[in-house]
């Protein structure tokens, strides 16, 4: 028996954040914990869509890579297969550092 609960990162693209918050639901009712994106820019969250410089959005980027670190696996919110660019360059960060990938749905093609 493991000493800790899973911990699950969640990946994708922001736009699924719907989709995000079900999967991490489904997660943390199966006693996962989960890593997940904290700013949905351009999900309705006008207010982050003000704060969000440039700067913000590089910082963002590189914490979600120190989530992928903590996790022991990852899994991508891929609705209709689609991965984006930032999607795609995490899930080659995770790859790399050892972390198994799944996904929600089949890849439209391999990032």
């Amino acid at each position: 028996m493991p000493d800790r609960p899973e911990i699950v990162c969640i990946c994708g693209s922001t736009r699924f954040v719907d989709e995000m918050s079900a999967a991490n639901r489904e997660l943390t009712f199966a006693g996962v914990i989960v890593v997940a994106p904290g700013v949905f820019p351009g999900a309705g969250d006008h207010e982050a869509d003000e704060l969000l410089t440039e700067d913000r959005k590089t910082a963002l980027g590189a914490l979600h890579l120190r989530k992928i670190d903590l996790a022991d696996r990852v899994l991508v919110v891929n609705p209709g297969g689609y991965v984006g660019e930032s999607t795609s360059r995490e899930i080659a960060y995770a790859r790399a550092a050892g972390k198994p990938v799944s996904f929600t749905d089949p890849i439209l093609s391999e990032p």
